[in-house]
């Protein structure tokens, strides 16, 4: 290859060249837009409300776990198998309408779609505390599935539309920090509501939800005019920030950023891309034991001899320390990059944590552990997303993509809620090894697509993957322009081959 660098050097001079005459509105004058305040001010715009939005989603789905220490299972008559039946069927509605709703995402409003989501799963949050039996509140754990299957995805999609790729990640990372907020308030809402005990002749378990589902509905209601829509359409912008935006994205390998209509080649590049399923794999190894530790954190700390509500008070600092070290590890990776080697680094952490959570029989090691668990499981669910979300292009392609490994991830929710058995406690070993096993798959495939990813740049870098461009690499040696057209494709621009190939364009190269 030694013989051709000079010339693929002059190619890449030739591609810079002609990338550069094509500009998103070239008519408007951005000249007065100061980026940096564009960018604050779309953070205001946006992390606030929508951080909102997950910390009671988060709320509503595990709220479950604080209900059931204030008698929960006892008044409904729930044996253990249909308690855990309960939860289980919350993931697989979650999981199977996560991808539908992300093309909807796209196809229609933000404003709307994830509005009317909200209200939806508010109402069904709320009935969770008029139900009367088993079959009543399975029915309704699968309908607050479907309606909260579109805000996760949906909204790290929606937010991957707005950032580079240096920036997404710490936005990732405030967002899903409401995850672990939300549990500390968890525990102290569960704690205070139970004091409703007996009011209008209803148990506590059944305030929390209805409170907390009513409180859902209110939020939805005010987010049909809090939410804003996509970049391009945005009403909070001017014309000239919102060219502002649209030419960052685009500067930073986002091509699809000034619209991309729907094909179904689109989906298709999603489910024939290799990258799809190991991050479905790398992030079930995270999100299945955040799942089972947010469900049943407070029981195994009751477990360890503490009653109901101090059971409860304690997991409040656990969390609260899990959201520091996540958005740390967002601000660092957005900076320094290295998002395998945190994945791989945290998830070790987090695995020590479990192990100690196995071998200990002392009530005070084990509550060391969950910090240690917490602080190995929350930051790498942000940042994986990240990771994620940075090595797709294409609108449609991304927000598939992002769906299908977050709706995997949460599918294995379903094992995760099943693996802490009532006749394993105090200790659940089986739970916690099981959730070990899990932490030993993230690990794995994030070492796999590091590797992979890093050999792929290497390839790119040597010339491996040129297309051939129409008056730019097309005189060189007939049998190599004939080879590279093959295996890379031929195209009339650079600009044909950003937009046909996505992140499979040679000058695109994947975050490590």
């Amino acid at each position: 290859m030694s013989a051709s660098e000079p010339q693929g050097q002059q190619d890449i001079e030739k591609r810079e060249e002609k990338e550069q005459t094509v500009v998103y509105n070239e008519h408007i004058d951005v000249s007065a837009v100061d980026e940096a305040k564009l960018v604050r001010k779309i953070d205001w715009r946006l992390l606030p409300w929508l951080s909102l939005l997950y910390l009671l989603s988060f709320l509503d789905r595990t709220s479950i776990g604080n209900a059931k220490l204030y008698n929960l299972t006892t008044d409904l008559r729930l044996t253990d198998k249909e308690y855990l039946l309960c939860l289980t069927i919350f993931y697989f509605s979650y999981a199977f309408f996560e991808v539908p709703s992300n093309v909807f995402l796209k196809r229609l409003r933000p404003s709307i779609w994830l509005s009317t989501l909200m209200l939806l799963w508010g109402v069904a949050m709320a009935s969770q505390g008029l139900v009367k039996n088993y079959g009543q509140l399975l029915g309704v754990r699968w309908l607050l599935g479907v309606f909260e299957a579109g805000l996760f995805p949906g909204v790290n999609y929606y937010l991957s539309c707005w950032y580079k790729r240096s920036e997404f990640g710490l936005r990732a990372a405030l967002f899903f920090s409401a995850a672990s907020v939300s549990g500390a308030f968890g525990g102290l809402l569960a704690a205070a509501i139970s004091k409703m005990d007996g009011i209008g002749g209803k148990p506590g378990w059944t305030w929390i939800f209805i409170l907390e589902g009513l409180a859902t509905v209110v939020a939805g209601s005010m987010s049909f005019w809090i939410i804003h829509d996509f970049p391009d359409t945005a009403k909070f912008l001017t014309d000239a920030e919102r060219t502002v935006v649209i030419r960052r994205l685009q500067s930073d390998d986002q091509h699809s950023a000034a619209g991309e209509n729907l094909k179904m080649k689109n989906i298709l590049q999603s489910l024939s891309d290799w990258k799809t399923y190991l991050t479905m794999l790398m992030y079930a190894g995270s999100a299945a034991p955040l799942y089972a530790f947010a469900l049943f954190l407070p029981t195994i700390i009751n477990k360890l001899g503490f009653r109901a509500t101090p059971a409860n008070l304690l997991t409040v600092p656990v969390y609260i320390v899990a959201c520091i070290v996540t958005c740390g590890v967002g601000f660092y990776a957005d900076r320094k990059g290295r998002r395998g080697l945190l994945n791989i680094g945290f998830l070790c952490i987090g695995a020590a944590g479990y192990i100690i959570l196995i071998s200990s029989r002392s009530p005070a090691l084990s509550y060391f552990a969950v910090y240690l668990a917490a602080c190995g499981i929350y930051p790498v669910i942000s940042n994986t997303i990240a990771w994620v979300s940075n090595n797709v292009e294409g609108s449609y392609k991304r927000s598939v993509s992002l769906a299908m490994t977050i709706g995997f991830g949460n599918l294995n929710g379903a094992v995760s809620s099943n693996v802490y058995r009532a006749r394993d406690s105090p200790w659940y070993t089986l739970g916690h090894g099981i959730v070990l096993v899990y932490i030993g798959l993230g690990v794995l495939t994030s070492v796999v697509y590091w590797l992979v990813l890093r050999a792929e740049n290497s390839r790119r870098d040597r010339g491996l993957r040129d297309e051939i461009i129409d008056g730019v690499n097309d005189n060189g040696d007939p049998e190599t322009v004939e080879k590279l057209t093959r295996l890379n494709g031929r195209f009339a621009s650079v600009e044909d081959a950003k937009k046909e190939k996505g992140d499979r364009w040679s000058g695109y190269r994947y975050v490590l």
